[in-house]
């Protein structure tokens, strides 16, 4: 898809819902994440995460917020022209991620904001649900895209 093609801050509606595709998180994947960015035993050591505070493996946080911009590209951020990400807001870890786990979410526009010729400022609500449809992410994302006035 080209730059052209894609929606400029122009053609976003606030209180448009975009729906993710799934993705689900392998017991390898998740301990080969964790050992590079999160060594914690809790990600990385089954026996020791067993007898932990979770009863088992699981994801590091890094890891739910990558799967979750993961899918956020996919399902948006590759329809938009996109300039740049400005910040992450109230970031939440509302429950654990385990192996197996497959996980889907949505972005919603909650406001759109010119800010200079050429761009807008978009704020989404962002959520991230297990197969259980129980969240464990939520967080606001601020987002520069391209704009035709």
């Amino acid at each position: 898809m080209t730059t052209e093609s894609r929606a400029s801050a122009d053609d976003l509606e606030v209180g448009r819902r975009h729906e993710f595709e799934t993705f689900t998180i392998s017991e390898g994947d998740l301990v080969d994440f964790a050992a590079q960015w999160d060594p914690q035993s809790f990600h990385v050591d089954r026996e020791a995460a067993e007898s932990g505070a979770f009863g088992g493996l699981i994801a590091s946080g890094i890891h739910t917020l990558a799967v979750f911009q993961r899918l956020a590209v996919s399902a948006v951020f590759d329809h938009w022209q996109v300039i740049a990400g400005r910040r992450l807001v109230d970031v939440a870890f509302l429950r654990p991620v385990r192996p197996g786990d497959t996980l889907t979410g949505s972005m919603t526009i909650d406001a759109v904001t010119f800010d200079k010729p050429g761009r807008a400022l978009v704020v989404c609500a962002g959520r991230l649900v297990n197969g259980d449809d129980r969240e464990v992410l939520s967080t606001t994302m601020e987002v520069f895209v391209r704009a035709r006035v």
